[in-house]
């Protein structure tokens, strides 16, 4: 338990654990600043802490957690429980909204992973203007060289350096708690009473008294929570318990500690102060802090772009986006992955954003509605799971789905005001992420009915081949086929052009379950079909990597054996022609046919011997 809760510290709260460089300082110094004066001090520590308690405490770690998918959490894990994961566009309308909403909520997930790296590393970097000012102009050059190291070495995996992420971040909490303490306990006047913020009333009444003003200031207090859905989505890494013992007896304590010890430093100083977190620190310890915590939004960004690759692993074998090329970093930890694509994505995009901004504070503002949208989404997927597989009712689900939404909604409302401010960025990079993955279903579904209506079926094409019999050579041939059923289209051509067959053919298709992973003994099914034709249906689940030769070696205790490095495997080359009368809108048939011409062959994707393959081609209407 020890190991995973320290493990767990580094990778699945090291977003949320730098969220005090930049969270109190926005409330009275950023974009929309509030009065220093005792009573807001209060108020916004009084949000602060309610925020974390309701939101990370109660909501996360004692509800959605709960809701796993075989130790798997995440928005996708999540979608995948319950009916609106089935969904398409002839289901009831409440549930295919629900399905589009929990697309969008994952889509909304790489902006985060964009804007998380961007603002922690910036905001860090940013303490050397606190120690000289020499080193102002040099802050984001120095940002951007941080951010392409870390995207250079994402190739190696976590695996190697992983061991180090716990104990770093332990030490950064430990210097959290101790600076805030180091303000609590100092000798400049009873400061102890900003615990009196712990009164939900100090927060109610800041509200009410300032109004517009202060339903402004939740969109700078949102900050605080920001890596709160990382908590779901990294569980299948270490568990719930691991998390949440991690949470109770550092992280909590610490966040609470540093951000009351802000408080008591915005009370002695007021306007002089331009760094509140840095500026707790004594003189000597300024440079090591930031070092620290340079270290520590390093991390942080870590913990985002692993999770980017998992979604996308998670997208790619449910079939909302096309084929990636997955590479596995890690001989025994299966979420140890390394998407190149999205590696390279993000990095651009990381150095767009801070090229755009240059300044966290400008920066605060894009950040926090990607976060709230993406927690609003996760409340009212859970009502759905709570009605499905908890079977609670109507009023309980709805009762304590409305607490949750209650405060989702209002962090949501201020940073929608944010929109021409630089929310727009991560609402444009989740729109693209949308279309490209609601096209992507869409368009592999009007294929597959394509398809389906050239396929024959399997007993009739057996009896054909014994009534005009065709040339049998020696070998395997391996058929890849997307469905179990029927003759693939790609046989179909190879007979029709070539005359001849192998002696042994195997009809091999792969699918996804809807859940993590496929045990070893329930992954192949084997069913001979006669005149030497096999068929073979592999499951693996969406966090798992399917594999040919692996699903070969399956076979063998089955009674096919097949070498994949004797075996051929053929594989069909669709070509796209978006003339056809399918219901797909003229631009999604061309951007559906742009992204199958682009996408990674099977063979790479399959780990399929690439001089063993023969690709046919054939040309469709959709």
């Amino acid at each position: 338990m020890l190991p995973l809760a320290l493990g767990a510290l580094g990778v699945v709260y090291g977003d949320i654990g730098t969220s005090p460089l930049y969270a109190l300082r926005e409330c009275f110094l950023g974009e929309h600043p509030i009065e220093i004066s005792p009573d807001n001090v209060l108020g916004v520590l009084s949000l602060i802490f309610w925020a974390l308690t309701v939101v990370i405490s109660i909501k996360y770690l004692g509800f959605v957690m709960r809701a796993d998918n075989s130790g798997e959490g995440g928005i996708l894990a999540l979608l995948s429980l319950i009916k609106a994961g089935e969904a398409d566009r002839s289901a009831p309308r409440p549930r295919f909204l629900l399905l589009l909403a929990g697309l969008f909520g994952a889509a909304l997930l790489y902006g985060d992973g964009v804007l998380t790296p961007s603002i922690s590393v910036l905001s860090a970097v940013e303490g050397l203007g606190v120690v000289t000012d020499r080193f102002n102009s040099f802050i984001v050059p120095i940002t951007l060289g941080i951010l392409v190291s870390l995207f250079s070495v994402q190739y190696r995996g976590t695996a190697g350096i992983g061991a180090v992420f716990g104990p770093m971040m332990l030490a950064w909490f430990a210097i959290l708690a101790a600076l805030g303490l180091s303000q609590l306990l100092s000798e400049h006047g009873d400061h102890v009473s900003v615990l009196a913020a712990a009164d939900p009333r100090r927060a109610l009444g800041f509200l009410w008294h300032h109004g517009w003003h202060g339903f402004l200031v939740l969109g700078s207090v949102v900050l605080v929570i920001t890596g709160g859905e990382a908590l779901y989505a990294d569980m299948g890494h270490f568990g719930a318990r691991p998390i949440r013992l991690a949470w109770t007896a550092v992280v909590f304590p610490a966040l609470l500690l540093n951000y009351f010890g802000q408080g008591v430093l915005l009370l002695e100083h007021g306007a002089e102060l331009r760094h509140p977190f840095f500026e707790m620190a004594p003189t000597w310890g300024l440079a090591p802090l930031v070092v620290l915590a340079t270290f520590a939004t390093i991390i942080a960004s870590q913990a985002l772009i692993s999770g980017a690759f998992s979604l996308t692993q998670q997208a790619v074998q449910l079939g909302y986006v096309p084929r990636f090329t997955i590479v596995h970093t890690s001989d025994t930890e299966l979420g140890q992955i390394y998407v190149p694509a999205v590696n390279k994505a993000l990095m651009v995009l990381c150095l767009i954003v801070v090229l755009m901004f240059r300044e966290s504070s400008r920066l605060a503002d894009a950040y926090g509605l990607a976060v709230t949208a993406t927690m609003a989404v996760t409340t009212f997927l859970f009502y759905a799971f709570l009605r499905e597989k908890w079977q609670w009712s109507r009023l309980a689900a709805g009762a304590l789905c409305s607490v949750f939404l209650v405060f989702d909604l209002a962090f949501l409302g201020p940073n929608l005001l944010k929109i021409t401010h630089g929310g727009w960025f991560p609402l444009a990079i989740a729109g693209v992420i949308f279309t490209v993955m609601t096209t992507w279903k869409r368009g592999r579904a009007e294929l597959s009915r394509v398809l389906a209506k050239g396929r024959l079926p399997i007993g009739l094409f057996l009896a054909d081949l014994e009534r005009n019999p065709v040339q049998r050579v020696p070998g395997t041939a391996v058929f890849m086929t997307s469905n179990p059923d029927g003759i693939p289209m790609v046989l179909l051509h190879h007979v029709k052009h070539n005359k001849v067959l192998h002696e042994r053919v195997v009809l091999l298709s792969v699918a996804t379950a809807r859940r993590p992973e496929v045990p070893q003994d329930e992954r192949v099914e084997v069913a001979e079909l006669g005149r030497g034709f096999y068929r073979v249906l592999a499951r693996y689940g969406f966090m798992q990597a399917p594999n040919v030769p692996e699903i070969l070696q399956a076979c063998r205790p089955r009674g096919l054996a097949v070498a994949p490095d004797e075996a051929t495997f053929f594989l069909g080359r669709e070509t796209l022609l978006p003339t056809g009368e399918s219901g797909l809108p003229g631009w999604r048939k061309a951007l559906f046919s742009f992204l199958s011409r682009n996408a990674p062959s099977a063979t790479a994707f399959y780990g399929i011997p690439p001089n063993r393959v023969i690709e046919l081609g054939a040309q469709f209407e959709i």
